[in-house]
Parts: structure tokens; sequence; C-alpha cells
């Protein structure tokens, strides 16, 4: 989008939303992984404690743990009405029960996620039916996901539905904006060829119509009179389905785009903010903006725990003076049910640290990618020993080492391990300590994988134990 310096795909809406909004240029999610991303940023807890460890539908069949606490549990329970419109991909129903709820669960997803017309509509009939009680309204665009794989007629993106082609039908409020192949740059990560430029013009179609939507739905915020007293915040769940981005925790797989335009607070607008911001941020600053007090939320057998995540508000009035100590943390276990490799992450505003737990397995590639133009084309390029014009190779992209440390200054595409450098490992040291504490803070039952067994039952329970599995020796 313009406001993040692209200069060929228009979004002229969300560049607008950005003007009066605060421009996050340091915001992650804590997954790249649409359900375990969209659980986290429902509930403000990372997928290994939330329960959500893969995607939700079908075979996959993930679900968070019947006792997790969430935003709209939280806020139904303080009289705030919330409606989810779109894609959900979470459940169950119990742990995330909105009010009014017009999603893949009782809809076509075509039509709740890419039909900007519809999703206007269902917007208009929430806030005609909400009153004057304050409310939490959920849009969750499918566009810009593929959908190649499951609706191929559609295009790779889905870009041909609704545009008015025969067979493709019409979405009224939408004029689909078309671009030129030959004229897109890919960035540092997606490889340089006429393949993999057809398939980001095929994606871009697709975010300017979510653009447009975006549009539509603040126009029936300020039609239905709420424009000057609603929070609003835009963000994605992960990042692109491109090779080196979605399901990793490189940059490309985690940055998301995200602005907070707030009625009360006007200091900051289209100003940018370089603090590190997460989307396990997003619950605490609901929560700060509604007035509720989180410390007596509860997981597991009612067990107490404190949110990991900050308020986000007090960024709209001031940019802290030092940010050196900030960090965000990852926690990716599944995608598909098949590709399981976990991961955590801590990355500050110099350094991240990336511990692949099942690296002697090949990183895992899921069924859309797979089918995608732009991963064909470096599969087949490297099938047939020709230049991939990528900036890895992919034997390097499947065989990862078990810990990667990057300094992001002098390294920003992330290819110069530095975890095994001598001059490194006090940083080593700090950021493992660091990842380590917050996966012990967040009760992650991976916290001694994968050389060791975690015991914190019976006689471990007030002490739990890392018991060393003495298999270093035969790791690759």
């Amino acid at each position: 989008m313009g406001t993040y310096l692209n200069k060929i795909c228009q979004t002229p809406n969300l560049d607008e939303l950005a003007k009066n909004s605060l421009i996050f240029n340091k915001a992650f999610t804590s997954v790249s992984s649409c359900s375990p991303s969209r659980a986290a940023i429902l509930t403000g807890i990372p997928s290994h404690q939330n329960g959500m460890y893969g995607l939700h539908q079908g075979v996959h069949h993930f679900n968070s743990l019947s006792n997790i606490n969430s935003l709209p549990k939280i806020l139904k329970e303080h009289a705030i009405r919330t409606g989810i419109i779109g894609k959900k991909h979470v459940g169950p129903s119990k742990v995330y029960p909105f009010d009014y709820a017009q999603t893949e669960e009782n809809n076509s997803i075509l039509q709740v996620g890419r039909n900007i017309t519809h999703i206007k509509l269902l917007t208009r009939e929430f806030l005609n039916t909400t009153g004057d009680q304050p409310f939490f309204l959920y849009v969750a665009f499918h566009d810009p996901h593929r959908c190649g794989h499951t609706n191929p007629k559609y295009g790779e993106f889905c870009q041909r539905f609704g545009n008015g082609e025969e067979g493709m039908g019409t979405i009224p409020d939408w004029t689909p904006i078309h671009y030129q192949w030959d004229e897109i740059t890919p960035p540092y990560f997606i490889q340089d060829t006429e393949a993999a430029r057809r398939d980001i013009a095929a994606q871009y179609i697709t975010m300017s119509r979510l653009d447009q939507g975006v549009g539509l739905v603040i126009q029936e915020l300020e039609n239905a009179g709420h424009l000057n007293d609603t929070l609003i915040i835009f963000s994605s769940d992960n990042g692109i389905p491109f090779p080196n981005a979605r399901t990793n925790f490189y940059d490309p797989g985690i940055a998301e785009p995200m602005f907070i335009s707030s009625p009360f607070h006007k200091e900051r607008r289209n100003r940018i903010t370089n603090s590190l911001a997460s989307h396990l941020d997003i619950v605490p600053t609901l929560l700060d903006w509604y007035g509720i007090n989180h410390s007596d939320l509860t997981v597991r057998e009612k067990e107490k725990f404190n949110l990991t995540g900050k308020s986000l508000l007090p960024l709209l009035i001031k940019e802290p003076d030092n940010k050196s100590e900030e960090a965000i943390f990852g926690s990716h276990n599944l995608h598909e049910v098949t590709m399981y490799y976990p991961m955590r992450m801590i990355r500050t505003q110099r350094y991240k640290l990336i511990h692949n737990l099942n690296y002697q397995s090949s990183f895992p590639i899921d069924q859309d990618f797979y089918l995608s133009p732009s991963f064909q084309d470096l599969l087949n390029h490297t099938k047939a020993h020709q230049p991939t014009f990528w900036f890895k190779s992919l034997k390097a992209y499947y065989n990862r080492p078990e810990w990667e440390l990057y300094d992001l200054k002098l390294d920003p595409a992330e290819v110069n391990n530095l975890a095994l450098k001598g001059s490194m490992q006090d940083t080593f040291e700090k950021l493992r300590n660091k990842l380590w504490q917050w996966q012990k803070d967040t009760k992650d039952p991976w916290i001694c994988a994968p050389h060791a067994v975690l015991e914190d039952k019976g006689d471990f329970k007030n002490n739990p134990t890392c018991f060393d599995l003495n298999n270093d020796q035969w790791t690759k």
C-alpha cells in the first residue's frame, strides 16, 4: 500500500485511514499462520498457550482450549455487543461467542470474505441493530489470501471473483484495478521472474478490492454516526503467501501493516512509530480502550495469568524515549496438520533469534503455496539446475539449523546466521534467556524441546523440570 511506499498497488482508502492514524513501522504477528494468528489476536496469548496449534478447518481441526478467555467472551461479560463479519477460522464457538456472526460457518466464505458489497450491507445491519450499546466489530476480509487450490476458476487469489466476466458474477461496489506484471519490482524475498511478477500482480488486484471494502466499512461507520467515537485498528493475520514469508519467522512472514485511529488521540495522526508492536498487544489495547481490568482472566484449570502484551494506546500520545530493550515474541507449532515444525522467536530492535525445534526435518510447504506459480517457478528451475533468481536456494530454505541469529541492522534480509559466531555468544545467551523466560511465563509445553522432556505433574507439579534426553549426538 502507498503508506508503506508501494508505488504500484493502489490503496487510497487505506492511505486515507493512515492519515488519521498512528502508522506502525514495526508491527508483527506472533505466529505466521492463519488460525493460530487469529486466535492470538482474539485471546492475547500465544498459540502454544491458547491451544490453537494449527489451522482450524477440515482435517486439521485445531481448536483453542475450552477454558480459554477471549475478547468476545470478555466484552460480552461487560455488556459490549460483539460482531464478526468474514473469515472466522477459529473455534470452538463457546470460546469465541460473538453476538452477531456472519462467517464461513453460516455463509459462503467468498461472499462474506471477498464480496465487499455484501460486507458493506452486513456492517450496516450490525450497526443498525446495535443502537446506542457499546460495540466491537471484527471485519475479517478474506482478501488478499490465495484461493487457487480451492477455487481455481476464480484465479490464484480469487481476483476474478465478482469482476463481471462471464461466470464470475458481479460485485456492484467493486471497480477492479488491473496491474501490469512487467511494471512490478518484487521485494527482495521473492524471485524476480515473470511467473512471480504475475503472481504478485494477481494479489494486487485483490489488495485493491480489500482497500475498496475498507472504504465502504468506514463509510457505514460514518453513516451510523460512530466515526467520531470509535477506535479503528487495521492489520493482517500473517505474512503474504510467497517464498520466505507466511509460516516463517523471517520478517516477511511476521511483519504486518498496522494503523490505529482514535477519535480522542489526535496528537500523532499521520505519524510513524518505530516502537515494536505485536498482535499480542491488541487485546490489552482494546481492554484499555474499554476500561476493563484484565488481571482476573483465566487459562487452563483456572490458573491466573498475565497477558504478556501491552496496551498500544500510550503510543498514540508519545513515542518511547528508549526502545533499546523492546522485544516481541513468536510461537509457531503447525500450519496444516502435516506441517509439524515448531519454532520460537524473539525479535528486538537490533537482533532476532529463532529456535527451530524440529530442525532435523525439512521445513514443510503448505498445499496452496505449493501449487502457486511462485513456488512452482522456484521448484521447476531448481529441478532443472537453472538459475532461480532468488536470494536463497531451496536446499537452504528446507534445511535449517537449530538456532538462527540475525543482526537486523547489518543484515535485514536475514541471510548471515551468527548463532555460532564466537563474538556473538553474549548476545545469543541474552536473547535465549529472554526467550526462555517468556516461554516459562506463558507455560509453553515445548519449553524443554528438542533435547529434554518437561516433567510438570506429580512429584514435579511445584517444580517443573527439564530432563535431558542425551540426543545431541544423533542430531544432524
